[in-house]
């Protein structure tokens, strides 16, 4: 499973790459985020990514996560993939709603734990909707 996301971490980054972006993914190192580089307009970023088999209205980031990616001092990115479509989230410029306590894995999406973690809760219309999926 883990090779399969992976690879598509790897996909994403290289269709970025395509479209201006200079990205190096990062996904096997020990950074909390998947990909890190440079914006079409050179600005220093960092991206997380998530991949999801369902559609939610809302797309579901770790407050943990948010924070760490905002601390880099960069262009803070969330990508998320879902049936429906690819979401990119510029995370430094939308107000963050209030986070709430959601029960999930302890650490990856192959443990059985659960634990209560803050998440938030963001809103597709915060996103830019890179393309549809149906």
């Amino acid at each position: 499973m883990i090779n399969k996301i992976h690879k598509l971490e790897q996909a994403i980054v290289l269709l970025l790459n395509l479209d201006g972006w200079q990205l190096k993914w990062t996904g096997e190192g020990s950074e909390s985020w998947d990909a890190e580089g440079l914006t079409p307009k050179g600005k220093e970023c960092v991206i997380e990514m998530k991949f999801r088999n369902k559609h939610y209205d809302t797309k579901m980031l770790e407050k943990a996560k948010y924070d760490k990616l905002i601390a880099t001092g960069k262009v803070a990115l969330y990508f998320v993939n879902d049936p429906k479509a690819n979401y990119l989230f510029w995370l430094n410029d939308i107000d963050m709603p209030e986070p709430v306590n959601k029960y999930c894995p302890d650490t990856t999406m192959w443990t059985k734990k659960r634990v209560l973690k803050p998440v938030y809760l963001l809103e597709e219309s915060k996103a830019i909707i890179i393309n549809k999926n149906n």
